[in-house]
């Protein structure tokens, strides 16, 4: 398999366009038609990882955070990021990140987080905006069910668990053809009516592509009329962190302490505790303060996350308790994640989880 084939199946969890416009994903170093020997998967890209990989032939290393995050003006080994880069070239070894892909997928980084916890029925805590599109065109009536076909495969028509989803309309439409046009209906200087159909369907917003060329290709008209707009409805599946429930209700003080255990954290930094039951829990891993207003909007008990200033504990505003455990720790399970869907799509390659430890911060 090549490094190509493998980012393939990795953007059936998480599309690289699900990421967040400040963020630098998807393959960071390497040809992508390399023929990949081995594999290791980690969170963090440093210098042991790329030993790691060495030492196990791994020649691709899918890792979720960036190892580059900021553009390179000088590749000379002065800093962490550059020696990485330096080994990783000359040892062939490509590198791959997904990032907040990973952190904005319906069934990543926060899902895990979720699982590990035992929260049940959890939904996206604050939806990706701009990312459903609805396509309208008109075609023959005898061709629309071609057509519509066409536009199914190529991904259009998917809500939630529903697939092939689509509305029709029949009318009339007219054209006259000009004298360089090659009609297929009507003649040429000649004003035509045609029974159309008018389709209408939606899809999220990195397929447009693949879903126009379809639609042109399936087309029977020389000239295609189309129009593609974005909508303002709300996508349950793409979006940072999730809120469910969890399966019997808790003391704060105990599910503080059920967090700290399953997430192998060494310190919970929490708000002020409100002395209520806990029952419904938000949760987004990585720097998380920004969702601190939207958990209260959930009605969240507890909001789980890492990277939380002084003055933002003052945000929980007594409606919930704030809970950070630590960046590392919400993203550790990460990797886990990752190889569980690798070895799942492709069962007979070498998949590694990086024993290499590489977090930063150290507790006395």
């Amino acid at each position: 398999m090549t490094v190509k084939d493998i980012t393939k199946t990795l953007e059936t969890l998480a599309p690289l366009a699900h990421a967040e416009d400040f963020d630098n994903v998807g393959l960071l170093i390497g040809d992508p038609n390399m023929t990949v020997t081995g594999l290791l998967v980690t969170l963090d890209t440093l210098e042991n990882v790329v030993d790691e990989a060495i030492a196990k032939k791994c020649n691709l290393i899918v890792s979720f955070h960036p190892i580059i995050f900021k553009g390179l003006k000088k590749i000379t080994g002065s800093t962490y990021v550059e020696r990485v880069v330096l080994k990783a070239i000359r040892h062939s070894i490509a590198i791959y990140s997904m990032h907040t892909a990973l952190d904005n997928s319906k069934i990543g980084v926060n899902a895990k987080i979720c699982e590990v916890l035992g929260i049940k029925n959890p939904e996206i805590l604050i939806p990706k905006k701009g990312t459903i599109k609805k396509l309208v065109t008109y075609a023959p009536v005898a061709d629309a069910d071609k057509v519509k076909a066409a536009l199914f495969e190529a991904g259009a028509g998917d809500i939630g668990n529903y697939s092939d989803c689509s509305y029709s309309m029949e009318g009339v439409g007219s054209f006259k053809a000009g004298n360089l046009a090659n009609p297929t209906k009507g003649e040429i200087g000649q004003l035509h009516f045609e029974k159309e159909a008018q389709i209408n369907v939606i899809f999220t917003f990195e397929k447009e592509k693949n879903i126009l060329q379809a639609l042109f290709k399936a087309h029977p008209y020389e000239e295609v009329a189309y129009e593609v707009v974005t909508l303002e409805n709300t996508n349950q599946d793409i979006g940072m962190g999730m809120v469910g429930t969890l399966q019997t209700e808790m003391d704060e003080s105990d599910f503080l302490l059920h967090v700290k255990t399953k997430m192998n954290a060494s310190v919970v930094r929490h708000s002020q505790l409100l002395n209520k039951k806990v029952k419904k829990v938000a949760v987004l891993g990585g720097s998380g303060a920004f969702a601190i207003s939207a958990a209260r909007g959930a009605d969240a008990d507890v909001f789980i996350t890492s990277d939380v200033k002084y003055h933002q504990f003052y945000e929980a505003e007594n409606q919930l308790v704030i809970a950070d455990i630590g960046h590392f720790e919400t993203e550790q399970f990460t990797k886990d994640l990752l190889v569980d869907h690798l070895t799942k799509k492709i069962p007979n390659f070498a998949v590694s989880l990086s024993e290499s430890i590489t977090n930063p911060i150290k507790y006395l």
